[in-house]
């Protein structure tokens, strides 16, 4: 199962990708795996802000309705829209097109708490 080394990861199968000044937000091949064919995903709007551990949205599969948690509080600068007309691309491409929100983080330290690969691997394998 692809952990890509470069972004990092919350226990809630979130993964967060650096950018400059904003934290782009999706969930996980091993998530979208264990959900089965994505049917829905529910965001939130531009402008929202994010509590870190609090929901924000959720993902709904032919099997189960899934909430999405913040990762990281914040205010939604960007939402990808694409989502609403296609959420199979959480099942194709997690990590590229399936990105579900940009955030511009309210408290960066939050950001030392997320889990690398190699301890997000170890999680899922266990």
């Amino acid at each position: 199962m692809s952990v890509p080394k470069d972004l990092l990861y919350s226990k809630e199968h979130e993964w967060v990708k650096k950018e400059d000044g904003t934290v782009r937000i999706g969930i996980t091949a091993f998530a979208q795996d264990e959900l089965g064919d994505i049917v829905f995903v529910e965001l939130p709007e531009v402008g929202d802000e994010l509590e870190i551990n609090e929901p924000f949205g959720s993902v709904e599969s032919v099997k189960t309705v899934s909430e999405l948690y913040a990762p990281i509080s914040g205010k939604v600068v960007e939402m990808n829209e694409e989502l609403e007309d296609s959420p199979e691309l959480v099942n194709e491409s997690p990590y590229e097109k399936a990105w579900m929100v940009v955030v511009e983080p309210t408290k960066e330290t939050e950001l030392d708490d997320l889990l690398s690969a190699e301890a997000y691997e170890e999680i899922i394998s266990e």
